[in-house]
């Protein structure tokens, strides 16, 4: 299936789709030294976020998709070299609004381990781009 939203976002720091399907992403991320708050390691939690948000985008699929609800857990902590997976599924559909529960979880030697984050995030595809007017 072909992404259709988000074309420029940086993978560096969003994340990179690995799979696509009609209502569900599944989006890794490798934490990198410019997400680190702290001289422990500590990745700021900003950087989850916009992993599980990005593929809750993608799970939508829809080329003017927007963010207009987020509910989320911050889980556990993640700290620098961490592997991260989101998975996200669109589990209720209203109109032109989509309801998608998103988990992110550790990867380690190709499985997910420990869940580091969840969120429920509405999503709302315009006609438009939100910034035309």
């Amino acid at each position: 299936m072909e992404k259709k939203t988000h074309k420029l976002i940086d993978q560096r720091l969003c994340g990179k789709v690995v799979e696509i399907k009609e209502g569900y992403s599944r989006v890794e991320l490798e934490t990198t030294e410019e997400m680190v708050a702290d001289e422990k390691g500590l990745v700021h939690g900003g950087f989850t976020f916009s992993l599980a948000d990005y593929s809750a985008m993608v799970a939508s699929n829809h080329p003017y998709v927007v963010l207009a609800r987020a509910n989320v857990k911050f889980i556990k902590p993640v700290k620098l070299g961490d592997k991260l997976v989101s998975i996200a599924k669109v589990v209720s559909s209203d109109g032109n609004k989509k309801t998608v529960f998103v988990e992110v979880f550790k990867k380690e030697n190709g499985k997910e381990t420990e869940k580091v984050f969840e969120g429920e995030f509405l999503c709302v595809e315009l006609e438009k781009h939100v910034l035309d007017k």
